[in-house]
């Protein structure tokens, strides 16, 4: 303990019997309604891993403490996988006094952007010991498709070789112009 918690334990009972002081602690003794801002889920913004494999898309989460009944996984939009869940505060007996609230609780949401090989009507979700895993099945790439950037960039690129073939450019042209 150190000497100032020492000096202040004798004034303030919130110092005496634990080594974990913080301001929002002392805050929350001075101002109760400060409790609530304190209330800021450790969930609100759940932290997921994203993987890609040569099989799938695959998504994992800790949720610890929820239920699979908690989580909502669904699709939107034919190509955003959002995962929300929530996790409710416990039901408070009025004769409860409660000295320290550190458990996460409220509401999450996050949204991903599929690829387009993904496979969103097969889309599946396991919720074990507090683990969600989604995993989102690739479609097989066939080898004489061409990625979507160079599809766009070859159709831009024969229009401007159609134009160019169409329109006169010529030295000629240009001064008649004039």
């Amino acid at each position: 303990m150190s000497l100032i918690t020492q000096i202040l334990s004798e004034d303030f009972p919130q110092f005496q019997s634990t080594n974990e002081i913080s301001a929002t602690d002392i805050l929350s003794e001075v101002f109760p309604q400060f409790q609530s801002t304190n209330e800021i889920s450790a969930t609100a913004y759940a932290r997921i891993d994203r993987k890609e494999t040569p099989e799938a898309h695959v998504f994992k989460a800790d949720l610890p403490g929820l239920k699979k009944e908690e989580v909502k996984v669904e699709v939107e939009d034919g190509r955003v996988l959002q995962i929300s869940g929530e996790r409710a505060a416990e039901k408070e007996d009025k004769n409860d006094k409660w000295h320290r609230i550190e458990r996460g609780r409220g509401k999450f949401l996050r949204r991903f952007y599929l690829p387009e090989n993904a496979k969103t009507d097969e889309v599946k979700a396991v919720m074990e010991n507090g683990v969600l895993t989604v995993t989102v099945p690739k479609q097989e790439a066939s080898n004489n498709t061409l990625p979507a950037i160079l599809r766009r960039f070859l159709a831009f690129y024969l229009t401007l070789q159609f134009l160019s073939s169409r329109l006169d450019f010529s030295e000629e042209n240009q001064t008649s112009r004039k």
